[in-house]
């Protein structure tokens, strides 16, 4: 069965850094490409960062390029978003997704996955 499990969220007030982990169960996440996703009460979900399964390549969000990094430790299986320069509207449930399909990453805001994990809540305030 395949599991996620997300962590790493909180409160944090603007221009701090916070670094989310998806940790996953049942399955090898090296095979599966991950996506992160963010969700406001009333809005829809906004796909944040992919990282590819094979090569690694990376995809980002514009409203996010240049303060999140996305990265992948297959030893622990685990994916990490790594978060810099947070900002108020950076605010929401934040839950990573798995995808076999090797195209996934190049219109993961689109489609759909296998799995999501049930998120951790970053609050972006002072």
């Amino acid at each position: 069965q395949l599991q996620l499990v997300e962590s790493g969220g909180g409160l944090v007030q603007p221009g701090g850094s916070l670094r989310l982990s998806c940790a996953a169960s049942g399955f090898n996440l090296d095979s599966y490409a991950i996506a992160w996703f963010r969700q406001v009460p009333g809005k829809e979900r906004e796909g944040v960062s992919c990282i590819h399964s094979r090569d690694g390549s990376t995809y980002y969000a514009e409203s996010v390029k240049g303060r999140f990094t996305i990265s992948r430790d297959n030893a622990k299986n685990t994916v990490y978003l790594q978060m810099i320069s947070l900002r108020p509207d950076d605010t929401a449930v934040y839950y990573c997704a798995a995808s076999r399909a090797s195209y996934y990453c190049t219109a993961y805001s689109v489609l759909s996955y296998d799995s999501r994990g049930q998120g951790t809540q970053v609050t972006v305030s002072s």
